[in-house]
């Protein structure tokens, strides 16, 4: 039986999983295993909104072993640790409790195909610092920690006697891409949420300032200048401090030394700027890497240097004929590699050629909460993009997760638990407090 090994449960290796898992799993015309070394998973583009408090985790996370029953694959709990090409085996680190105790004892793992998905991870440049004082969110755990912390800042606040210092309430996202802007947004609403309940010594208007800080000329630098300019627009009006073209030069517990030499004072940082593949990546069993750890793919999503093992999503530069970029490392390209590479096991299996992989992009989104949803669309005979904003645009980028959803569910069950959250809504605080 062909052994197909995944590595990475994110939105690429869990939609592949669960796909091959229906399609060979189920009459065992292949053995389907995911190792991953979280126990639930998260739609990524989520995490802004866990780590301001605007959604309950618990009610987006899916758990790992029972998607892997319900949809015919086997899930390992560890981390990659090695890779034996010659053996086709992966190396899995040993797991433990918080008392130390082992869970899984380290072990060796074999494949006929190794499929790579483990993602990004942010990118500090090295920033003195930033490792120690600023959340980066790249996992729910971060978020939540976050949103503890900023919870925790104001219940300080509230308690204290003297008034609020300078920077005390101050919240610094440096880097203004997607993650950030969106966290900007959302954390606007929701800390004057929170300071609502009850927080008489604090004055949102005095006391709570949200700076986004960007090293690039305009925000958003990824995106299309029109989308730019709108999401910039919407955001001062919140209040929203915008600084682009500073670049961070330290991070310390109370705020940023910029690289003029000022200090903005903060005691919530997140680190935002930037991503790169798990340094792990870095001459895995000689694969050839590029400058930011990413696995370099062909075409057809193929490593360089061993046609036994792919990678897709975030960890793979994948080349895009008539461009210098690689594909970017989007949601939308993810779910369009793995549903590329699900094609590409037939073929395996079949013994037929490959088939190069080619991304189509359809458009960009930001969402700003309740605020408003911005962006373009791709479409029309002669390919042009579209701007839209409102509701249309709000509506168009819930139905990105719904898509995620309904790769992991099917589109039925996905309608259906739609369809029951209309009736299951109970009174409940508008952001979460705890």
């Amino acid at each position: 039986m062909h052994r197909t090994v995944i590595v990475g449960g994110g939105a690429a290796g869990l939609e592949l999983a669960t796909r091959l898992g229906n399609q060979y799993g189920r009459d065992n015309r292949a053995a389907i295993t995911l190792v991953e070394r979280a126990r639930t998973h998260l739609w990524k583009p989520l995490l802004h909104a866990v780590a301001a408090g605007a959604i309950d985790r618990s009610q987006h996370e899916l758990n790992y072993l029972a998607q892997a029953h319900w949809h015919h694959f086997t899930y390992r709990f560890g981390e990659m640790t090695g890779l034996d090409r010659a053996a086709r085996e992966i190396e899995l680190g040993a797991t433990h409790d918080e008392e130390g105790r082992v869970i899984t004892p380290a072990t060796r793992l074999g494949y006929d195909t190794l499929i790579m998905a483990v993602g990004s991870v942010t990118n500090d440049f090295g920033t003195p610092g930033a490792a120690e004082h600023a959340i980066p969110l790249e996992t729910p755990d971060q978020a939540a920690r976050f949103n503890r912390r900023l919870i925790n800042a104001c219940l300080r606040a509230n308690a204290q006697e003297e008034p609020v210092r300078p920077g005390q309430l101050h919240v610094a996202i440096i880097g203004a891409g997607a993650t950030g802007t969106e966290l900007a947004a959302e954390l606007h609403r929701t800390v004057r949420a929170v300071v609502a309940y009850g927080m008489d010594h604090i004055v949102p208007e005095r006391d709570i300032r949200i700076t986004l800080v960007e090293a690039a000329p305009r925000i958003l630098p990824a995106l299309p200048e029109r989308i730019a300019n709108e999401t910039l627009r919407l955001l001062r009006e919140m209040g929203v401090e915008v600084r682009t073209g500073t670049r961070v030069a330290e991070v310390r517990e109370d705020g940023l030394v910029l690289a003029d030499g000022s200090v903005m004072p903060s005691e919530l940082i997140v680190w935002a700027a930037g991503v790169k593949g798990p340094d792990f990546l870095h001459e895995l069993g000689g694969l050839e890497t590029n400058r930011i750890n990413q696995l370099v793919v062909e075409q057809t999503l193929r490593t360089t240097r061993d046609p036994a093992i792919f990678a897709i999503g975030d960890c793979a530069a994948c080349p895009q004929p008539g461009r210098d970029q690689p594909v970017p490392p989007r949601a939308q390209a993810a779910h369009q590699m793995a549903s590329h590479m699900v094609g590409q096991m037939e073929r395996i299996l079949g013994g037929r050629p490959l088939e190069p992989f080619v991304y189509r992009d359809f458009g960009s989104l930001v969402s700003l909460g309740e605020y408003s949803t911005v962006g373009t669309l791709m479409g029309g005979l002669l390919g042009r993009s579209f701007f839209v904003e409102g509701l249309f645009a709000r509506l168009m980028y819930r139905s990105l997760y719904q898509m995620h959803l309904s790769a992991l569910h099917g589109k039925a069950p996905t309608l259906w638990r739609n369809w029951l959250s209309l009736f299951s809504n109970r009174p409940a605080p508008t952001v979460k407090l705890h």
